[in-house]
């Protein structure tokens, strides 16, 4: 655990080098807690950046834990009618009919709005834990298909990010904010493959995963509620697929 602690450090300080000032996009969740906390030990001043529908799980669960962290925390509760416009929007700029990656183009709009009302240029997100650390549920169903069936998931799940986050760039440059992901950069990708499967994910009921993930997160400073939360997906925690689906239905 110790070197990955240290990879973990060194792939978000190679990333932010030189900014001192820093968003989080937060959900209070594991990964994005790690990265702020990480943010944090490297003396860069962070705000917590949250997104979601009023009494969404995530802007409940953020507030608790950005305040357990003592960060600053700002939080844009989403209208459903200024929602109704953005979605017209991303649809359009993106040219993407992946209903999920459609979602989280909407939440990282958001995201990039919030960040920029108060004054941030860089947002950092924790994207890549999942795909790297068996985050996702599927990974259980796969589970007792062997490492070969797991790692082709990774691989494949890998893939799909990357195509995600170029969507996302192409949403968030206009709005002149830079979305980085130090865990996704081909140093600790190619770390975060030696580590064995069996440190990330147990059998095929596991239903928490990221194991070797979440004891790193504990080491650091990482509140346990948080460390041991189980992945609820952005697009979910925020209700952002809750609303679509609603307006999907309404024709």
């Amino acid at each position: 655990m110790i070197a990955l602690t240290q990879a973990l450090h060194d792939a978000v300080s190679e990333n932010i080098s030189e900014i001192p000032r820093v968003g989080v996009a937060f959900s209070g969740g594991v990964d994005s807690s790690l990265l702020a906390m990480l943010c944090n030990h490297l003396r860069k001043q962070v705000t917590l950046v949250t997104i979601g529908f009023p009494k969404s799980h995530d802007i409940d669960f953020s507030k608790s834990t950005a305040s357990k962290m003592h960060m600053d925390h700002k939080v844009y509760e989403i209208d459903y009618s200024d929602f109704q416009e953005k979605l017209q929007y991303i649809r359009w700029a993106i040219r993407c009919s992946n209903s999920s990656h459609i979602e989280n183009c909407v939440a990282y709009f958001y995201i990039s709005s919030l960040a920029k009302q108060n004054d941030l240029n860089v947002v950092l997100s924790a994207n890549g834990c999942d795909e790297l650390f068996c985050g996702y549920d599927r990974y259980r169903k796969v589970y007792c298909n062997g490492e070969t069936e797991i790692n082709r998931l990774m691989e494949a799940s890998l893939a799909n990010e990357f195509a995600l986050l170029d969507e996302i760039k192409t949403v968030t440059t206009q709005l002149g904010i830079q979305v980085q992901q130090p865990f996704l950069s081909s140093k600790f990708i190619q770390f975060a493959k030696t580590i064995p499967i069996n440190q990330k994910i147990k059998g095929p009921d596991d239903m928490i995963r990221k194991h070797i993930l979440r004891e790193a997160a504990l080491a650091l400073g990482v509140p346990e509620e948080s460390a041991m939360k189980p992945k609820k997906a952005l697009q979910y925690g925020s209700s952002i697929h809750k609303y679509l689906k609603k307006i999907e239905r309404r024709g």
